[in-house]
């Protein structure tokens, strides 16, 4: 199992808005998250919108992304959750997250 961790920012005006679309993320879009190997997933999120996101998969981040881009469902959440982020322009966050290196692991 791979433990991937990823930084986005998210505006500061919509931090409030942005935690209440998680308390209800979509069934479908968490259905797809489990189906391409998304598990233990977690973010977190400092008062200044920075926000910290972890998971684990069984291959690889490069390959989590690319069976969630298979996802129907991810491209209207990626549409949905755009105008949430700094510096995406016209990216989705989900092409924007870029793997942290983890230096220190204890079980």
């Amino acid at each position: 199992m791979h433990r991937i961790g990823f930084l986005l920012k998210v505006k500061q005006d919509k931090i409030e808005e942005y935690k209440e679309h998680h308390k209800a993320v979509w069934p479908e879009m968490l259905d797809a998250l489990r189906r391409t190997g998304w598990r233990n997933y977690s973010l977190f999120m400092r008062p200044d919108g920075l926000l910290f996101g972890y998971f684990e998969t069984p291959e690889s981040f490069a390959a989590a992304l690319e069976g969630m881009s298979k996802e129907e469902v991810n491209a209207r959440w990626q549409d949905f959750m755009a105008p949430y982020f700094e510096g995406l322009g016209t990216t989705h966050a989900d092409e924007m997250m870029v793997e942290l290196e983890e230096v220190f692991h204890l079980d």
